[in-house]
């Protein structure tokens, strides 16, 4: 494992994800893979609660910290899709100490106008037959990501573009209630945005289309909600001490920094030790 690099280093970093698999599932997870007939806590998100690009996330961080160990089921790019579909993932969350849900993006999955990859959520597959009546002057072949698909549908027709928020805001309540329907014990759900819940307007910030009042429907259904709001960092900032290559620049831009993982265990930490 090479030590950090910052922003722009030459060379080709990399980390070892050490990654793994558990059970019957078909999912990489990060590693070190952890031994799940003792306690643990755990961790089921995207790209950041796997830590892409990032030697310590936070999960790695409150592994240092509480008195079980943490198991890592982020997956690369996830959205509810992911762990609603595994035949292992909900069985293994009901089985720990607690379980961290970080609230997953509503753009990757599928859903009555689209279809996404299974595993790789981001992934555009095809639209439906219900998406290309709304929006007829779009050939839908030539997109292969989900942000770029409904950017371009964003352009064309902001009008006709709010029948793809409902759709998008209706699919993902009631998956993530089936999901967390699944899970037994103690559930936290995690915020953690550059942007507000209230602030649905900045296109592409993570969790996209995610509202307030999409997270009141589901909240019901968990046992602690904690909401971290990361301070906007520049480009420079948010990639320091980050391990990529030049390559993955463009992708490590997107990611949150080191001291958004830090804020995030930071503000975690007192609410499973009341639950351990």
């Amino acid at each position: 494992m090479v030590g950090d690099m910052s922003f722009g280093a030459l060379g080709e970093p990399s980390l070892d994800y050490l990654p793994c698999r558990y059970g019957n599932s078909k999912l990489l997870f990060r590693g070190p893979k952890r031994d799940l007939n003792v306690p643990y806590v755990a961790f089921l998100g995207g790209s950041e609660t796997y830590g892409k690009f990032v030697e310590n996330p936070f999960v790695t961080l409150l592994d240092a910290k509480l008195p079980v160990q943490c198991v890592n089921f982020g997956c690369l790019n996830a959205g509810v899709d992911v762990f609603f579909n595994d035949p292992f993932v909900p069985d293994a969350a009901s089985r720990a100490c607690a379980t961290v849900i970080q609230v997953p993006p509503a753009q990757n999955m599928s859903n009555r106008l689209y279809t996404v990859h299974p595993r790789r959520n981001d992934r555009f597959v095809s639209a439906t037959t219900m998406l290309s009546t709304v929006f007829p002057d779009v050939d839908f072949a030539g997109f292969h990501f989900n942000k770029h698909m409904l950017k371009h549908l964003r352009d064309i027709s902001p009008e006709r573009y709010r029948l793809v928020e409902q759709e998008l805001s209706q699919a993902w309540v009631a998956r993530m209630t089936s999901l967390l329907s699944r899970i037994s014990g103690r559930i936290i759900l995690l915020w953690a945005s550059e942007r507000s819940p209230e602030d649905d307007n900045q296109f592409g910030v993570e969790p996209m289309h995610v509202t307030r009042d999409m997270l009141n429907h589901v909240q019901e259904h968990v046992t602690t909600y904690v909401e971290v709001c990361l301070p906007a960092q520049k480009e420079s900032e948010r990639c320091a001490g980050m391990v990529f290559s030049d390559l993955d620049a463009p992708a490590a831009k997107e990611m949150i920094g080191l001291d958004a993982h830090a804020q995030i265990a930071m503000q975690l930490e007192p609410a499973l030790q009341g639950m351990l």
